[in-house]
C-alpha cells in the first residue's frame, strides 16, 4: 500500500473516533427545537430539562402553553429543570431540582442505551393534589423502566394557583372563551412534543401510553375525556384515583369556579388582570397558601371550561365521547387516613355519633359495612372509608363507565402490598401513594 493511502486512512480514523467515541459515550438526539445532549448511565440514556414550551411568566402566565425558541448549537440536557411553582405541602416530596419557578415547563426522556426499532413510550404524570410534585424526585427516575425496554417521558406541568386559576378577564382573552385548566394543557402540549420528537429517542409516536398516580391519575381521567388529547395516546394507565366523585362533580363549572377565585383575587386586593400578572410569584403563592381552620383558604383545581373539558368528566364517558383507549386502573387497599372532622383518632362514640349525622336512617347499615364497636374497630373502618370515598369509588366508577360506554379491553387492579414501616409503632400500610 502506497504511503499516501496510510496517509488517507489515518486521517479518516482520527476523523472518526472522538465522533464515534462520542456517539458512544454522550448521546445526543436532534429535536425540533435543537440538539440535546443527555447522559449515559449503566445502559440507559437520561435526557432530563429539556423544554417543551415556553416559559409561563409575564404576560405567559394564565395562558396556554406557548411554543418554545429554538437553539443553536448542543443543549446540554444533564439536569432536571425547576419544578413548577409549589409550597412544602407534602413531607415525603424531595426534590433534587432548583425550583420552585414559573419557568418549569420542561421534561425528561430515557431510554434503553442499545435501543432498536421503535419501542413503547410510557409519559408519566406526577401526583400531589394539583398543588405539589415535579419530576426530580428520585422515586420517579424513569430509568429502571427504561432498562426493561420502553421509552419514559415525564414533564412538570404548572399547578394551583398558576396551573388552575380563573378570571373574567382570563375567558373573555381567550379565543376559546376558556380559562383554568393550563396545568392540564401543559400536558397536552407535553403528549405533542412526544408526536413530534420521540421517533429519534427510538420511541413509537404511534404507541403511547398516559399513566399517573393520585392527581396524576385523575389527569389521566381527564386527558381520555378531553377531544384535545385525541390521538396523542393509544393507551392508558390510572393509579389511584378518577374525576368520578361519589357526591357531586368532580370538577366545578367554569362559572362557579370564577366566583370562587374572586375571593382569591380580593385577598390581593389587585381588580385587573394586568394587576395581577404583574404581582411577583412568590406574592401569589404565599397567599394562595393560607389557611383558616387548618384547611386551605383557596382551592385550584381543573374546571369544566368548555375547552379542554367541554361537558363534566363522567357525562362525557357516560356518552361515549372519550378517547376510547384500552385502560388499566386500580387502587391501593389503604388508601384513606383515619381521621373525622379534624380529629386524627377518634373513639368509637365519636365514630358512631357521626355515622348517625351523615347518614341518618341507614347509619345501622353503614354500620356494617364499617362497623366501629371498639376505637380499634373504628379506626379501621374510618380508613377504609375514606379510603373507598375519596379514592376507590372513583377509581372503580371510571373502570365500570368505560366498560360500558367504550369499546377497548379494561383492566382492574388492587394493590394489596403493605410496605415496611419506619416506627415499631406503626401499622404496615398499603396507603396511598405506596
Amino acid at each position: 500500500m502506497k504511503k499516501a493511502e496510510w496517509v488517507l486512512i489515518l486521517t479518516a480514523l482520527i476523523i472518526m473516533v472522538p465522533q464515534l467515541w462520542g456517539r458512544s459515550a454522550v448521546p445526543q438526539v436532534h429535536t425540533d427545537l435543537g440538539m440535546v445532549e443527555g447522559n449515559r448511565e449503566n445502559g440507559v440514556n437520561a435526557f432530563l430539562g429539556i423544554p417543551y414550551a415556553a416559559p409561563p411568566v409575564g404576560e405567559l402566565r394564565w395562558k396556554p402553553p406557548m411554543p418554545a425558541s429554538k437553539w443553536d448549537g448542543v443543549r446540554k440536557a444533564t439536569s432536571f429543570g425547576a419544578r413548577c411553582m409549589q409550597g412544602r405541602v407534602y413531607d415525603d416530596m424531595v426534590f433534587s431540582d432548583t425550583g420552585p419557578s414559573e419557568d418549569c415547563l420542561t421534561l425528561n426522556v430515557w431510554a434503553p442505551s442499545d435501543a432498536q426499532g421503535k419501542l413503547p413510550v410510557m409519559l408519566w404524570i406526577y401526583g400531589g393534589g394539583f398543588v405539589a410534585g415535579g419530576t426530580s424526585e428520585p422515586r420517579q427516575d424513569g430509568s429502571n423502566l427504561a432498562k426493561r425496554g420502553v421509552l419514559v417521558v415525564s414533564m412538570n406541568y404548572r399547578l394551583g394557583v398558576f396551573g388552575f386559576f380563573t378570571h373574567a378577564e382570563l375567558a373573555a382573552e381567550s379565543d376559546n372563551r376558556a380559562a383554568g385548566n393550563y396545568g392540564l394543557l401543559d400536558q397536552v402540549a407535553a403528549l405533542d412534543w412526544v408526536q413530534r420528537n420521540i421517533a429519534d429517542f427510538g420511541g413509537d409516536p404511534g404507541n403511547v401510553t398516559i399513566f399517573g398516580e393520585s392527581a396524576g391519575s385523575f389527569s389521566v381521567s381527564a386527558l381520555m375525556a378531553s377531544p384535545l388529547a385525541k390521538g396523542l395516546f393509544q393507551k392508558a394507565i390510572g393509579e389511584s384515583g378518577a374525576a368520578f366523585y361519589s357526591h357531586g362533580l368532580p370538577f366545578k363549572m367554569l362559572a362557579e369556579r370564577e366566583q370562587e377565585d374572586q375571593k382569591f383575587t380580593a385577598t390581593l386586593k389587585v381588580k385587573t388582570l394586568a394587576a395581577l400578572r404583574a404581582l411577583p410569584s412568590e406574592k401569589l403563592l404565599s397567599t394562595a397558601m393560607k389557611k383558616k381552620g387548618g384547611k386551605s383558604r383557596f382551592k385550584f383545581e381543573p374546571t369544566v371550561d368548555g375547552y379542554f373539558l367541554p361537558e363534566p368528566v363522567p357525562k362525557i364517558f357516560a356518552d361515549g365521547k372519550q378517547n376510547d383507549v384500552p385502560l388499566l386502573a386500580g387502587w391501593n387497599r389503604d388508601e384513606g387516613d383515619s381521621e373525622l372532622n379534624g380529629h386524627k383518632n377518634p373513639n368509637a362514640a365519636m365514630y358512631k355519633e357521626a355515622a348517625e349525622k351523615e347518614f341518618g336512617a341507614r347509619a345501622p347499615e353503614f354500620l356494617k359495612l364499617y362497623p366501629g364497636a371498639t376505637n380499634a374497630e373504628a379506626k379501621r373502618s374510618l380508613q377504609d372509608f375514606n379510603g373507598d370515598d375519596f379514592i376507590a369509588f372513583s377509581t372503580w366508577k371510571w373502570l365500570e363507565v368505560q366498560k360500558t360506554s367504550g369499546k377497548q379491553v379494561v383492566y382492574r387492579y388492587k394493590f394489596d402490598l403493605a410496605l415496611p414501616t419506619r416506627k415499631k409503632s406503626d401499622e404496615s400500610r398499603a396507603y396511598h401513594s405506596a
